[in-house]
Parts: structure tokens; sequence; C-alpha cells
């Protein structure tokens, strides 16, 4: 079991190293949210496997993980209507550009 453990947690890292790596590396907004979808997603996986792990028997894990889901969607979905309103009026989602949103 603690096999399945430590590939799991590497297969995590792996995510998390990716996700930041797109999130700091890319000017376009739908890239950056991507990377922090990795983020996410690896963050997910270490609580999945340390669930699984530790205390197979209960499910509170599983119901987080359906919230945490929910959220993810609800932040792609907003990003990606800020990131709509941000091409109709200026014709680009570089994050370089979006200079003048600064207060």
């Amino acid at each position: 079991m603690a096999i399945e453990l430590i590939v799991t947690l590497i297969m995590a890292a792996g995510l998390f190293g990716t996700g930041v790596y797109g999130a700091l590396s890319q000017t376009n907004l739908v890239m950056i949210m991507m990377g922090i979808e990795l983020i996410l997603a690896a963050g997910l996986l270490n609580l999945v496997a340390f669930w699984r792990y530790l205390h197979p028997e209960a499910i509170e894990a599983q119901m987080f993980v359906l919230i945490v889901m929910t959220v993810m969607a609800v932040e792609m979905a907003v990003g990606f209507g800020v990131a709509i309103a941000r091409f109709r009026s200026r014709g680009s989602v570089e994050m370089e550009e979006a200079r003048e949103l600064k207060g």
C-alpha cells in the first residue's frame, strides 16, 4: 500500500511542478488559468492519496474533493468570462497588456 502512495505523491508533485511552471512562465490568461488548475488538481490528488492511505473507510474526503472540484469549475467559468470580456474590449488576453486594469 505504501508503494501506491509514493507513486501517487510523485505524480502529484509532477502535476504541481508543471502547474507552477505553466502559471509563472506564461503571459496568456488562459494558460495561467490552466496552470492554476493543474496546481489544484495536484492538491486534490494528494488529498485523495492520503485519505485512501490513512482512512479508507471515511467518506469526508470524497465530499471535500467534490466541493473543491465545483469551486475549480466556477473559477474557470469566471476566468473565461473575464478573458472573453477582455478579448472583446481590447482584442488580447495577454497579461502584459493588462496593466491599465490597476487602480
